[in-house]
């Protein structure tokens, strides 16, 4: 293991590969870097990099990892140190350079990298928590959302105007313009009682769903529109199956608005674990990672990392006194 230099904070940078050409980034660590940073830079290129640029970090008693590219990134390094006892581990920071972003944006990260870098230089970190999954016999984590239906089989491209006005439903009106249909994925869906009230239970067909650590994913849908990254609980959206006309329901939604739209037809929980399970296999998207499964237990892990957040994040919950 390396001597650490008690005057110099050491940094590892683990930066997708598909964003290792951006000057802005190049210039934001050398800026970093006169101000007494020690900043290596590791590249990933191919799975398994990410676990192992994050046991050399421990290995190292680097201080800080930051995350550099989109919301694939920030998880591939936060289930990376997932899987480290936890009192060994870095702090978590993260510059946004994906396409998408939903986490940096929900959680209100700069997406200019040097103030992402100050961010995590000047801010310290706080508790977060992670999504634990298990997939069959599989375990995986998600820094971020979870997400299946809809959003997971099809790629469609909404209007920005819409987007507005419908939020987390517009990309189901595009794809209804595009495709004429939406196949429902049916499962039944449960988690325990919360304080005075009965256990969750729902079955049937969604054609969308959300567990949030985060709010948002695919470009700005807002599955779980108050979900809290630290209150150690997911936020659980369920849209199913339209009941009546398609072509009706969608006019209406789209004339009550945004709100309107959601609150119409989602059913919502919050809840520390959750289970889905299907007759057949469907399909999980984990961070940008698809994992096919019939049956998901997903659990909230409290406080399982620190990360470096805003101080007026969004995503953490307000404390009372």
């Amino acid at each position: 293991m390396e001597t650490r230099t008690a005057a110099v904070r050491r940094w590892r940078l683990v930066l997708n590969g598909k964003a290792a050409g951006d000057p802005r980034l190049r210039e934001a660590v050398d800026s970093l870097r006169g101000r007494g940073f020690e900043v290596g830079v590791r590249v990933t290129w191919e799975g398994g990099d990410a676990d192992r640029f994050i046991a050399e970090a421990v290995e190292d008693a680097v201080e800080v990892v930051i995350a550099a590219g989109g919301d694939g990134t920030l998880s591939a390094v936060a289930t990376a140190m997932a899987r480290h006892p936890d009192g060994a581990l870095p702090s978590l920071g993260l510059v946004p350079l994906g396409t998408a972003n939903d986490f940096a944006t929900a959680a209100g990260i700069p997406d200019d990298p040097l103030a992402a870098l100050a961010l995590v230089a000047d801010v310290e970190p706080r508790p977060v928590d992670l999504l634990r999954i298990q997939a069959d016999t599989e375990e995986h984590w998600c820094a971020n959302l979870a997400s299946g239906g809809f959003g997971t089989q099809v790629t469609v491209n909404t209007n920005e105007g819409l987007k507005k006005m419908l939020g987390g439903l517009a990309y189901l009106v595009t794809g209804v313009a595009s495709l004429g249909r939406i196949d429902p994925v049916h499962a039944r869906i449960h988690g325990p009682a919360a304080e005075g009230e009965p256990a969750f239970e729902w079955h049937g067909g969604f054609i969308a769903l959300g567990i949030g650590n985060g709010r948002q994913a695919g470009g700005g849908r807002a599955l779980c529109p108050d979900a809290w990254i630290d209150d150690g609980l997911l936020d659980v959206t369920i849209i199913p199956e339209f009941s009546d006309g398609l072509g009706d329901t969608v006019s209406n939604l789209v004339a009550e608005g945004r709100e309107g739209a959601l609150e119409a037809v989602a059913v919502r929980a919050r809840l520390p674990w959750v289970e889905l399970e299907s007759g057949e296999e469907f399909v999980l998207n984990l961070d940008g990672e698809p994992v096919s499964a019939r049956h998901f237990r997903i659990s909230c892990e409290p406080g399982r990392l620190r990360m470096h957040l805003p101080p007026d994040c969004p995503l953490v919950k307000p404390r009372t006194e």
